[in-house]
């Protein structure tokens, strides 16, 4: 791991600067951090995911409570050529490349609700009980109580649906090898949301409930960055970011100014200018519910503090079982967070 890791130690600020990767951009539909072995998962099979977690740099605590929007306007200007395409067109994008033209490429995934898995990956989760995951009786306000009939069923067949989209990304990591641009090639993998599957007696998205929810499940998404001759393998960052952040870091990268601070020195493994600072919290809306969550505390609010209110140590209460929104030992937190919805709210509607 040492001599992987001195071309990072090696580079310089300014040689950071200035490269310009190949970037492909993966973006899952509806998958949870909690649902790939690199974030815990001991039952559900994403090798080839997790491999690119020991090959680079993966944040713990990363959130997408809107879609992630990979502008691509910005890069084309730069330079760059740029395309979507789904996983099983990734490879006919490669291969129209000319070598001395950077690309962007962003790849598609589907939702595992909508991938027919082949038998063997059915097969895979035949005995599996998902202790790792969990499940509770449906909840009052489920809004898909069909799905929560047979809890197990409908997650082998989500397990499945996974470890299939999983091996996807041996073809796509062939051919950029067959293509010889493996070495200078950026690969960040995230989603664009997570999903519920039996936990808080739901199963789905925000939506999974009425009214929306915004659990850990549903917010918190995988995000890796790996550039085998870059960055540092084995990286695990703690720092709270969200799916916004992602391209003001992606424009710091190739050279464009972002529009914000970005959180790119962080994949490096290198502080943030004497003369910025990260803002550590993530938010988020679905419908009239809005969410803010730092890196222990999150808030929820819906119709601006006049619906239900919930208030979580997640820290303590990782599952989320406890709302601890009238204790009076969370009153300061609850306050403070608050006024940075109302702060973010205004932001957002300027």
């Amino acid at each position: 791991m040492g001599a992987l890791a001195a071309p990072v130690l090696a580079a310089t600020k300014k040689q950071q600067q200035v490269e310009r990767p190949n970037i492909v951009l993966i973006v899952a539909e509806e998958l949870g951090a909690y649902m790939v072995g690199c974030y815990g998962n001991t039952e559900v099979h994403t090798p080839n995911i997790d491999r690119l977690a020991q090959t680079g740099v993966r944040f713990s605590n990363s959130f997408s409570c809107t879609p992630v929007a990979a502008d691509q306007g910005p890069f084309t200007a730069a330079g760059y050529n740029c395309g979507h395409s789904a996983a099983a067109q990734a490879g006919e994008f490669l291969d129209a490349q000319a070598p001395a033209k950077p690309f962007f490429l962003v790849v598609a995934w589907a939702s595992p609700n909508a991938v027919e898995s082949p038998k063997k990956n059915i097969d895979l989760y035949a005995a599996t009980g998902f202790e790792s995951v969990g499940w509770d009786a449906p909840a009052p306000n489920a809004t898909h109580k069909q799905m929560l009939r047979d809890v197990p069923g409908n997650l082998r067949k989500y397990a499945a649906a996974v470890t299939t989209l999983d091996e996807q990304l041996i073809a796509l990591e062939a051919k950029l090898q067959q293509r010889a641009v493996w070495d200078n090639t950026l690969i960040v993998f995230t989603s664009n949301s997570g999903y519920i599957l039996g936990r808080h007696g739901l199963w789905g998205g925000a939506t999974a409930s009425d009214p929306p929810n915004m659990y850990e499940e549903v917010v918190k998404t995988p995000l890796i960055w790996t550039w085998s001759s870059r960055f540092p393998p084995q990286t695990v960052r703690n720092d709270v970011v969200n799916s916004y952040d992602l391209m003001p870091a992606l424009h710091e990268l190739t050279g464009v100014t972002p529009p914000s601070v970005s959180y790119l020195p962080y994949v490096y493994g290198r502080r943030l200018g004497k003369k910025q600072s990260w803002p550590g919290i993530a938010f988020g809306r679905a419908g009239d519910t809005e969410m803010a969550r730092d890196d222990r505390y999150k808030l929820i609010l819906r119709s601006q503090g006049k619906g239900v209110t919930e208030l979580y140590d997640e820290t303590a209460d990782a599952r989320e079982q406890v709302n601890q929104v009238d204790s009076p030992k969370f009153a300061n937190m609850r306050e403070r967070l608050t006024a940075q919805v109302a702060a973010w709210r205004g932001k957002a509607s300027a």
